[in-house]
């Protein structure tokens, strides 16, 4: 019995390990040199380009954040707003009736 109910711990566990995963989304990272650190943001330079990047209390910090750091920043995209604009060439996205004959 002992063993049926570690292999349903298990199974459990695993079921809501992977709805965690799920529920992230998709991660990215950035890493560079740090250029400017603030309350509210994060300045990398990767290349050429200047990543800004938001924080706040929730963002979890590993060390020593100063300019001049090296820095691996892994951060997710969620939209914060969609506009849906009409097909071109329809005017309506409702199907047109067919003419009668």
């Amino acid at each position: 019995m002992s063993k049926m109910r570690m292999l349903l711990a298990v199974l459990v566990a695993g079921v809501l390990l992977s709805g965690l995963a799920m529920a992230a989304g998709k991660t990215y990272q950035v890493t560079g040199p740090v250029l400017e650190v603030t309350p509210d943001r994060i300045v990398v330079q990767k290349g050429q380009d200047k990543w800004e990047l938001l924080r706040d209390a929730s963002t979890k910090v590993n060390g020593d954040l100063v300019v001049g750091a090296k820095v691996t920043i892994t951060y997710t995209m969620p939209a914060s707003s969609v506009d849906v604009k009409p097909a071109s060439g329809k005017s309506s996205s409702a199907p047109k009736a067919k003419p009668k004959p």
